[in-house]
C-alpha cells in the first residue's frame, strides 16, 4: 500500500486532512508535532536553538517561545536557515523510520509535510497529495489567527507558491467546502489508490 506525502500551502487544510485521515483508520504523522517534541525543554534541538540563535527564544519555564521565534525567522532568512538546519534533519529521521516500519508492515499511512517539495522529499513517497483553497480563503483563515500582513507575507513567502505544489502533485484536495466533502474526496483518494495497487499499478 502507498505511503502519501501531504502538503500544501499554510492555512489551506493540512491539520483537517490530518484529522480526516485518523478518523479514516490511517496512521498520520504530523512534523509539526514532531517539531514540538524535538524542542520539547531538555532537549538537544532546543539547547542547539538556545547556542545558535539566542535565549530569548525561550519562555520564563525554559519552552520554546514559538510565535516570538516565528516571528523572526519568518522575515529573517538566514536565521531560518539556521533553524532549519536544526530541526529538519532530526524530523526527517524521524518519519523516515515510520514511513519504512509503514512499508515492511504493508501499512498505508500519510506524512504531513509543508516544505515536502521545497526540500525535495517527494521521491520518498509513492503519492503526493497537495491540500489546496483559494487565496482569498486562504488569506481569512490566516487573519482569523490574529497573525499581521506582515507575519501573513512572511510565512506564504517561505513556501513554494500553491500553483507550483499543485502542478507537482499527484493529487489534489480542495478543501473550500464542509469537512464532508473534504472527506468525501480523501475516501475517494484512498480508493481510487487501493484499486490501481491491486491492478499492479502505484
Amino acid at each position: 500500500m502507498p505511503v502519501l506525502g501531504i502538503t500544501g500551502g499554510i492555512g489551506m487544510g493540512k491539520s483537517t486532512a490530518a484529522g480526516i485521515l485518523v478518523s479514516l483508520g490511517i496512521p498520520v504523522v504530523d512534523t509539526d508535532q514532531l517539531a514540538r517534541e524535538e524542542t520539547a525543554p531538555g532537549s538537544p534541538a532546543l539547547a542547539e536553538i538556545q547556542d545558535q540563535l539566542g535565549s530569548e527564544f525561550l519562555d520564563a519555564s525554559g519552552r520554546l517561545d514559538r510565535a516570538r521565534l516565528a516571528s523572526v525567522v519568518f522575515s529573517d532568512p538566514s536565521r531560518r536557515r539556521i533553524l532549519e538546519g536544526i530541526l529538519h534533519p532530526r524530523i526527517a529521521r524521524r518519519w523516515q523510520e515510520t514511513t519504512a516500519s509503514w512499508r515492511r508492515e504493508g501499512v498505508t499511512g500519510a506524512v504531513v509535510i509543508p516544505l515536502l517539495f521545497e526540500k525535495s522529499y517527494e521521491p520518498q513517497f509513492e503519492v503526493v497529495v497537495c491540500v489546496a483553497c483559494s487565496q482569498e480563503t486562504q488569506q481569512r483563515r490566516l487573519e482569523t489567527r490574529g497573525w499581521s500582513p506582515r507575519e501573513i507575507e512572511g510565512r506564504k513567502a517561505a513556501q513554494l507558491p500553491i500553483v507550483e505544489k499543485i502542478a507537482r502533485s499527484q493529487v489534489m484536495v480542495w478543501t473550500e467546502g464542509s469537512v464532508e466533502s473534504h472527506r468525501d474526496q480523501w475516501n475517494r483518494v484512498l480508493g481510487s489508490r487501493r484499486q490501481r495497487l491491486t491492478a499492479g499499478a502505484v
